[in-house]
């Protein structure tokens, strides 16, 4: 799709969600800073959410999107003045890329101003019209996007639906540019349109407006486009034709593959064309999975501080800004104290000049006070001013020509000699700082060669060099692992995590996992959500360390047999069997309906037990064994355990583990010494008792 939605795109959209007058405003988000979304509750009808990719588009979406657990600053004011409110109608203002919801709120009226030139905007007005305020504060030429001012549209443009043909063809005779740049410019139609009505009409897009014999051609395939727009329906341009599949995973796929346009209009007879039952739907299907991992894409962006040289927040990189820093405080230091000795020197020099200057205006303050002084001064070249508060002057000392040079401050009540000296302590003190500088410098740069000296070992060992993180993912508040597919397998820790996983994470198209053991942990099997290789990984990873990307649009319709059955062993593993010394156990799978928090009898169970009904699906005899992996998620070096098929699948170094008597706690010590990763890191990942470590690839060597 084009960056930005036209005129045309807009008008439709209008019409779309003026459709929709009455619905409720239930919910409000910002999964990302350049994506807000209005849940909506059409009376009768399922939620439907009004995406808002600012600057990009504008559609309705039914997909699964997840949302930030604490909502944004911006989305919390929208639930403050929407929650509840109910939709008084959509418009488009003149035939400008600009959107305007008016909502019905207890309040009064409130509107949504959704601006999609430039960088776009939402932006909430009271009902007097003025801005609550904008998602982003902007100025223009003409107007300020800015809390408490009152709203102003940018100058209304040229609306070609009002256009009659002998209309249309005076703007064309009175333009000074070629037909496209008028149609685009002029007439509103944005490039695209412009050139397909030239096409369509038949003519040369590079002419001059004003030579167009008849704007009757041109009027007509305008004007059938404006009966499309207030139809319904749309058209998406791809570069090979294809059957729309029934599974969306498959549209999606194919959509992104192939689609170069989408809009309610078909605006080329020279490609091929797929139709869509609404604008919503085409732009859903090329863009809506993009657009669904909003909240994923900003998670990764907060996360991964380690993705690329420069972005690191690593002792060598803060050593290197502190060196610069010093070299630079030392040069800096180093010239000011020379200047001011300098001064000193030019005013010891100059002594006659700078005592005849002290002398006259002592002896004008003395004799008629300190604002006929500032009066008398003005005329005198080498003075420039008077401080009477701090009795000091700002003169001028002759240059090499005699003539007024650089500029001084002198002390009336000290000699020229004490005047020179303050210079020289100046100098002195400034020196001296640049000497302490320089000590700090050394020390500095110890500090780096033995940065340097230990990352050389590391680089040797293959040991990752990790950086500060301000976040974790989401999904390392559980026990996590994946399968050979990709999908996320999650795991609680305790009773909460336990809750939250079956209330939070587990979704219909999930499966829900637990060991045959009492206190085992809530597993779930997500289907769609979970890794996938990274295409283009940190360069700052030493070799041997495989690279993923978390991903949302996993493209499965069933889970396949041996991911259930990793998944299994992997439910039993993270159970107390493992901790028991046993070497075998049973788990079951069953799907989210079948999962409950209460009793047949309706009594609600206590926190992190479930009650599963109806038939479950067994793996008996499941092995207790793990292997550990070492791989980066999104740039970020992380532990990876999982059955041994799979981690060895995307991982080159591993180790297997057992059941056994060392401790956890020196494992992860062990490991992270060989490995480089985070104590904690590791020791979060391992299983829930003592082990045994087994098979090596390349974990305790190189």
């Amino acid at each position: 799709m084009r960056d930005q939605m036209s005129s045309f795109d807009i008008a439709r959209m209008a019409l779309d969600i003026d459709a929709l007058k009455g619905a409720r405003c239930r919910k409000m988000y910002q999964p990302h800073y350049e994506q807000v979304v209005l849940r909506l509750n059409p009376k009768g009808k399922a939620n439907c959410d009004l995406v808002i990719v600012r600057g990009q588009r504008v559609y309705f979406s039914q997909r699964d999107r997840p949302m930030p657990t604490q909502p944004p600053q911006f989305a919390m004011l929208l639930r403050k003045h929407l929650s509840n409110a109910r939709l008084l109608g959509a418009s488009q203002i003149g035939f400008d890329r600009i959107l305007r919801l008016e909502f019905d709120t207890k309040d009064g009226r409130r509107d949504v101003i959704v601006e999609m030139f430039r960088n776009g905007n939402v932006i909430l007005l009271d009902q007097d019209g003025v801005i609550i305020q904008p998602l982003t504060h902007v100025k223009y030429e003409t107007r300020t996007i800015k809390r408490g001012e009152p709203y102003v549209a940018p100058p209304e443009p040229m609306d070609p639906r009002t256009l009659s043909e002998t209309q249309f063809h005076s703007v064309l005779k009175k333009s000074d540019r070629d037909l496209v740049h008028t149609l685009a410019g002029k007439m509103s139609l944005g490039s695209a349109y412009a050139q397909a009505l030239c096409s369509l009409s038949g003519l040369n897009p590079s002419q001059p407006a004003s030579e167009v014999d008849s704007a009757e051609r041109l009027h007509q395939g305008f004007q059938q486009w404006v009966k499309q727009i207030d139809g319904e329906g749309a058209i998406a341009l791809v570069d090979q034709s294809f059957d729309v599949p029934s599974n969306p995973l498959e549209l999606d796929a194919l959509m992104q593959a192939h689609c170069t346009e989408v809009g309610p209009v078909n605006i080329s007879s020279e490609t091929h064309t797929v139709e869509f039952e609404s604008l919503s739907h085409a732009i859903d299907a090329w863009k809506g999975s993009h657009d669904a991992s909003a909240l994923a894409r900003r998670q990764a962006e907060k996360i991964a501080e380690v993705t690329a040289p420069g972005q690191t927040d690593s002792e060598d990189a803060k050593l290197a800004r502190r060196e610069n820093q010093q070299v630079a405080a030392i040069d800096k230091l180093t010239k000011k104290g020379g200047k001011q000795q300098d001064i000193g020197k030019s005013i010891q020099e100059h002594w006659a000049h700078v005592e005849s200057l002290l002398n006259q205006v002592n002896a004008s303050v003395g004799e008629s006070g300190w604002e006929a002084t500032q009066t008398a001064i003005k005329d005198i070249d080498w003075i420039v001013s008077a401080n009477p508060s701090e009795r000091t002057i700002q003169a001028k000392l002759p240059d090499e020509q005699g003539v007024p040079g650089i500029e001084i401050t002198l002390h009336l009540d000290q000699t020229v000699h004490q005047n020179a000296q303050f210079y020289f302590a100046k100098g002195r003190k400034d020196k001296q700082r640049a000497e302490g500088a320089k000590a700090a410098l050394e020390e500095t740069q110890k500090r780096q060669k033995k940065v340097e000296k230990q990352r050389a070992k590391d680089e040797a060992a293959g040991r990752v060099t990790l950086a500060k993180r301000n976040k974790k993912f989401w999904f390392e508040g559980y026990r996590w692992t994946l399968m050979s597919s990709g999908q996320l397998l999650i795991g609680g820790r305790d009773a909460k995590g336990n809750d939250r996983i079956v209330k939070k994470h587990l979704s219909s198209t999930d499966l829900y996992f637990h060991a045959d053991l009492h206190g085992a942990p809530s597993c779930a099997l997500k289907m769609r959500e979970g890794f996938e290789i990274d295409t283009i990984p940190n360069p700052l990873l030493p070799e041997g360390v495989s690279s993923l990307r978390t991903t949302q649009a996993l493209d499965f319709e069933s889970h396949p047999d041996d991911v259930l059955a990793d998944a299994a062993q992997m439910a039993v593993c993270w159970s107390r069997a493992w901790a028991s010394g046993g070497r075998a156990a049973t788990a079951f799978h069953a799907a989210q309906g079948q999962v409950s928090k209460t009793t047949e009898s309706g009594e609600s169970l206590g926190r992190g037990a479930f009650v599963v009904r109806g038939n479950r699906h067994w793996y008996k005899d499941i092995q207790m064994e793990m292997t550990l992996g070492l791989v980066a998620i999104n740039g970020v070096p992380l532990p990876l355990v999982g059955t041994h098929a799979v981690v060895t699948q995307f991982c080159e170094r591993w180790i297997r583990m057992t059941p056994g008597t060392q401790k956890k706690e020196q494992v992860a010590t062990q490991i992270a010494k060989a490995t480089g990763l985070r104590q904690d890191d590791v020791l979060s990942a391992l299983p829930p008792g003592n082990l045994s470590l087994g098979e090596n690839c390349r974990i305790f060597d190189s």
